[in-house]
């Protein structure tokens, strides 16, 4: 999934922004450079949530998502 993806999968560019408590342009940028880690740790149980579940936590952070979200273990 692409940023691009991740981002109007939850709403878009003001939707993330407000999220995450950053300027839309701010999210806008990161549909080119990417959402930084910590953000994308934070957005990613809202796009499992958003997604019902089609996109996972465990599905975006392969290698790292027990470490993150023991709970899921």
């Amino acid at each position: 999934m692409t940023n691009s993806e991740i981002i109007d999968a939850l709403g878009g560019t003001t939707k993330v922004a407000k999220m995450c408590l950053v300027s839309p342009p701010a999210a806008s940028m990161w549909r080119r450079t990417g959402i930084p880690p910590d953000r994308m740790i934070f957005l990613a149980a809202q796009l499992e949530k958003a997604t019902a579940g089609q996109i996972t936590r465990k599905m975006l952070f392969p290698d790292s998502w027990s470490e993150v979200w023991p709970e899921l273990s």
